[in-house]
């Protein structure tokens, strides 16, 4: 049995944790593809992990302290790991969903498992079993069909469109983060990793940030505007984490790990209710050829 912390008292069960934690990180997806034309991609990375950093610092400053020789040791590491995470995925994912829809974007993301043992294997010599490359290959079959809209012309011609590109190199900035953080563990506690990584990856986005802005780049301030930015900071950014990390820590990593697998699907409800997607048969063949590929590749 998966060894499990004892049981104190919680307002939320672990699995509605989990759930809770998939669905704000596909809300995430789908309001930052409804805001497009309206909030840039680098405004609203920088204003999501800003505010995020504020709803953490009270919480944060505490473990942080208490591990802040270990923090300064390990500042170049905690700095990498910043930059491809907080600063690069959520950047590159943003840019992506100016072109690309959600749907097509959390499809292609979902990929990222396959994407970690790949680097794996590259990076630390993990070898890969029959079974994991089988996984590989099937993955990366469901990420084709659904970057190619299920047309083999497109694959033939190699006319994707540049926002399935972008979320590509989301999943290997993501990837490389994860492989990064396996081979050189931190030791820091889950809380006081969090609040260093947002507060290293924010002054990473500013650059970005401002440079929008020069190009006359911006947004309105409204009260949907302000929505959107609360929301952001708040639930994928602190809620998520916490949630998932909750969640873990209950019931195992494998378990918690398939509770990953609903992200598409609730990402693709939301993207046909409030964004007008259409859901189509090549997302579904190709969220299938993942799912399964992914089963595959995770078997030892």
């Amino acid at each position: 049995m998966t060894p499990r912390r004892p049981t104190k008292h919680r307002l939320l069960s672990p699995v509605m944790m989990l759930l809770l934690a998939s669905l704000f990180w596909a809300g995430n997806t789908v309001i930052a593809r409804g805001v497009v034309g309206e909030v840039p991609p680098f405004a609203l990375s920088f204003w999501r992990w800003l505010l995020a950093l504020v709803i953490l610092l009270p919480v944060g400053v505490r473990p942080v302290r208490a591990q802040w020789p270990l923090v300064r040791r390990q500042l170049p590491l905690l700095a990498a790991l910043a930059a491809t995470s907080v600063a690069a995925y959520n950047t590159l994912l943003y840019l992506a969903l100016q072109t690309t829809t959600a749907i097509n974007a959390t499809l292609v993301a979902s990929s990222m498992p396959v994407m970690i043992i790949l680097l794996s294997w590259l990076w630390l010599g993990e070898r890969a079993g029959p079974a994991q490359l089988a996984g590989v290959l099937l993955s990366l079959a469901g990420v084709l069909a659904v970057i190619a809209d299920g047309d083999l012309g497109v694959l033939a011609a190699f006319r994707f469109q540049s926002g399935d590109m972008w979320v590509l190199a989301a999943v290997f900035s993501w990837a490389v983060y994860s492989v990064m953080l396996r081979r050189h563990p931190t030791g820091l506690t889950p809380m006081a990793l969090l609040t260093v990584l947002v507060a290293l990856g924010v002054p990473f986005i500013l650059p970005f940030y401002l440079w929008e802005m020069a190009q006359g780049l911006g947004f309105a301030v409204t009260p949907s505007t302000i929505a959107v930015m609360l929301y952001m900071g708040l639930f994928p950014s602190v809620l998520a984490y916490y949630f998932w990390n909750e969640g873990v820590a209950a019931v195992g990593a494998n378990t918690a790990g398939l509770y990953a697998y609903l992200m598409p699907i609730f990402t693709a409800l939301l993207a046909v209710l409030f964004l007008g997607e259409a859901l189509r048969w090549f997302h579904i063949i190709g969220l299938a050829l993942i799912v399964v590929g992914i089963g595959l590749a995770r078997r030892r």
